[in-house]
Order: structure tokens, then C-alpha cells, then sequence
């Protein structure tokens, strides 16, 4: 009888699940697919962030807390633990080489993962100038762009954080040799994300509730910075149309003039991070909380 009424009360759920998924989601533009319902795809984990798609379209996102990244199997649909100590990672993303790169604040570095889970520092702060990475974008040279805010975490053993330099945008030569600053005037940058065609990069200044897009330069630089909307992001993704898609309550998404063009609600208190996934790179994928869901769109990613 327990088992009887358990699965019930789980049928209910789901229904009245799929019902609000509906209900919730604002897409004047149409760019979810009809009928499309928010999908729970995994929880029971404890915050999860930094979702990254490889070319098979298998997204990995970590497990922060528990310093673990996870992979999602496109074709399986099924997860498994990619790596169990992952120098607390935060924002990544595959590079042009095939290996994953991650944010890893615990102790100031950028990682590179092979598709075994094996790691290597390709990046170290030894001038004690940062305050962690937290999220990234890889362009066509195989550069990376990075967000530096700060989120004080109980695991940091450095020192004091009065001693850095700011709360910028850096930019990682390809080479791994040099780094420069590409913006010092931010309040607190956090989701970053570029245009495939190399040209533009959104960056998400959370603490100011703006988003920012910048024209890239042949050197790397930044110039022409402008507001690209009123509200702030924890991470961020393009589609394919050119749309972009912000995070916190929900996911808000912006054609590329800044206009206002879909929400999507997340039954959870926080949503930290989308990618598109999925063998055809059409299934939205969202980092929020204990969990990960997944939408069906019309749209498509782009690597």
C-alpha cells in the first residue's frame, strides 16, 4: 500500500510539474519547442554550476561543494562523476583542442582537463593579484577570457584579499605566458560569454544588475563598451540567432539588440548556469541548486 501511494503521489507531482513547466515559461519569439516542459534531469547534489558542452554534446557541470564535476550523457541521458577533486571549479569550458577548462578558485589556478579526468595547471596567480576565477570564455586562438569577482570562500587559505588588484576581466594568451587586464571598472563581473564569430563579448556585472558587450579586438583588448541590458547574471550562454541568456531568478533571454524576449521559470531559489546540450545542441541545459533541468528548444548552441 506505501508503494501504491508513493507512486501516486510522484505521478501527481510530475503532472502538476509538467503543467507549471508550461505555464511558467514567457517565449514571444518562440524559441522553446512547442509543448516543451522544464525536464528534471539529475538532483541531490549540493550547488551546481559551470555547465560545458563537448562536441559529442555531453554537458559536465561541477558539484562545487563537493568538488566534483559531473558528466551528462547525451545519449544515455544518464550522469557520472568525470573527476572527484577538482580544485573547487567553477565556470568552464571546452577549448579547440577538446580539453575542458575550469576555473578552479581553491587555490587561484586555471585547470585542463583530457577526457580521462586528468588534470594540469595551465594557469597560477603567483603574484597574489586575484581573487578566484569564477567563470570563462575560450576564443578562436585558444585565449581565455576570465571573470575575477569575489565570493570569499570557507576552503581559501591565502592571504589577505585587501591585497589584490580589483574585481576585473583578464585576458590568458594562448601560449599561457602572458595575461593582461581587459576591464578594472566593474563592480562585481560574473557570467562571460562571447560570440562565435570572435567579434563580441557579453560579461554580466552581477553586483551593478548590468550586462555589458564589448567589441573584441585583434590583440585581445576591449574596446567599445556599452550596456546591453538592466539586470545582472551568474552565468550565461548565446544560442545560434544570436539570443542571449541570463540567469538568477529564472533564465531570462535577450535577442541581440537587448530586448527582452522569453522567461523561463526554475522551481528553484537560485538558477546559476546554462549551456545547450544534447547530441543536436537543442536541449537548454540549467544548473540551479541541488539540480539540473532541461528544455527542449527550437534554437540551437553554438560552439
Amino acid at each position: 500500500m506505501n508503494n501504491k501511494i508513493t507512486n501516486l503521489f510522484s505521478r501527481l507531482y510530475l503532472l502538476l510539474f509538467s503543467v507549471i513547466g508550461t505555464a511558467q515559461i514567457s517565449d514571444a519569439s518562440t524559441i522553446v519547442a512547442k509543448n516543451a516542459t522544464l525536464e528534471l534531469l539529475g538532483d541531490g547534489f549540493v550547488f551546481t554550476e559551470g555547465p560545458a558542452v563537448d562536441k559529442k554534446g555531453n554537458v559536465f557541470f561541477t558539484d562545487q561543494p563537493y568538488n566534483k564535476i559531473i558528466r551528462w550523457d547525451a545519449t544515455t541521458k544518464k550522469m557520472s562523476v568525470f573527476c572527484s577533486e577538482s580544485g573547487r571549479s567553477n565556470g568552464m569550458y571546452f577549448d579547440k583542442k577538446g580539453y575542458l577548462i575550469t576555473c578552479a578558485d581553491m587555490d587561484n589556478q586555471l585547470w585542463q582537463f583530457d577526457n580521462e579526468g586528468n588534470h594540469k595547471v595551465i594557469y597560477e596567480d603567483t603574484m597574489n593579484a586575484h581573487n578566484g576565477p569564477n567563470d570563462l570564455w575560450i576564443d578562436a586562438k585558444n585565449g581565455i577570457y576570465f571573470t575575477d569577482p569575489l565570493y570569499v570562500r570557507n576552503y581559501w587559505k591565502r592571504d589577505s584579499i585587501s591585497k589584490r588588484n580589483g574585481k576585473n576581466i583578464y585576458y590568458l594568451s594562448s601560449d599561457r605566458k602572458s595575461i593582461i587586464t581587459v576591464d578594472d571598472n566593474l563592480v562585481q563581473p560574473n557570467g562571460i560569454i562571447g560570440t562565435p564569430d570572435g567579434k563580441k563579448l557579453y560579461v554580466a556585472d552581477i553586483g551593478n544588475s548590468k550586462t555589458y558587450v564589448y567589441d573584441i579586438q585583434k590583440d585581445a583588448t576591449l574596446t567599445n563598451r556599452k550596456l546591453f541590458c538592466e539586470m545582472g547574471s551568474d552565468g550565461m550562454t548565446v544560442d545560434n540567432q544570436g539570443n542571449v541568456y541570463l540567469t538568477g531568478n529564472g533564465v531570462h533571454v535577450f535577442d541581440k539588440n537587448g530586448k527582452k524576449i522569453a522567461y523561463i521559470t526554475v522551481p528553484e531559489n537560485w538558477t546559476a548556469n546554462v549551456c545547450f546540450g544534447g547530441k543536436n545542441l537543442d536541449i537548454l541545459f540549467i544548473t540551479a541548486m541541488d539540480s539540473v533541468y532541461g528544455l527542449q528548444m527550437n534554437v540551437k548552441g553554438v560552439r
